[in-house]
């Protein structure tokens, strides 16, 4: 089985559909050093048709995760992120077209369609990172429970109170302690800040999977 995995970054999804038994190619528009399986820089939309023309596949699943920045907290800071555009639209209407099974990623309040959430307390991570998956298929997912997350990691630098959780992409925590609670240990923090913990893809994939085999 083989999956085209578009905006990429540093592979977080690539790596739970490999350990789900995938065959990962991976488009970003940006160079990816540490990208852990076959990685073109590019651009996703062309990627998108060039798979549609037979140029590049053929793939048995793609997923996406188009620029979320518009979407997070910081969107209120314009100072901090300039105005993005919402390429959520194009992307799933150019894989409605193409016609294969797809994912569409991003974050809580992104415009997905019947999105199903999922959370690093599902998969015994140290982090929450909550992100919602737009499937072509029907998904399953576990039940989201903080309460085994107690209060045991480094706070704030403006708070005394221990965290549940493992604050990432920020310089005050090792690397390494960030990598440990996404389940990452290839990535830079740059890039652990806009990766997803590859046991949500996995997940996902191996859901697919299953469809299937029914």
């Amino acid at each position: 089985m083989r999956a085209l995995d578009l905006f990429c970054k540093a592979g977080g999804a690539t790596m739970g559909l490999m350990r789900a038994g995938f065959e990962v190619h991976g488009i970003d528009h940006e160079p990816q050093p540490n990208y852990p399986g076959a990685f073109t820089r590019g651009d996703a939309l062309a990627a998108i048709r060039a798979t549609e023309k037979g140029d590049l596949g053929p793939f048995d699943l793609i997923w996406a995760s188009p620029p979320c920045q518009g979407f997070t907290a910081y969107k209120r800071r314009p100072d901090h992120v300039a105005p993005r555009e919402n390429l959520i639209p194009v992307v799933r209407r150019r894989l409605r077209e193409l016609g294969l099974p797809y994912i569409i990623e991003n974050v809580p309040g992104a415009p997905l369609e019947g999105p199903v959430m999922l959370c690093g307390s599902m998969f015994g991570l140290d982090v929450r990172r909550h992100r919602n998956f737009e499937c072509s298929f029907p998904v399953a997912p576990p039940t989201c429970n903080h309460s085994w997350q107690t209060p045991r990691f480094a706070p704030a630098t403006n708070r005394k109170n221990l965290r549940c959780t493992v604050e990432v992409g920020v310089w005050r925590i090792p690397v390494r302690t960030q990598q440990l609670a996404m389940g990452i240990d290839w990535m830079t923090r740059e890039e652990l800040s806009e990766a997803i913990p590859p046991a949500y893809a996995e997940f996902l994939a191996r859901q697919f999977l299953a469809l299937l085999d029914e």
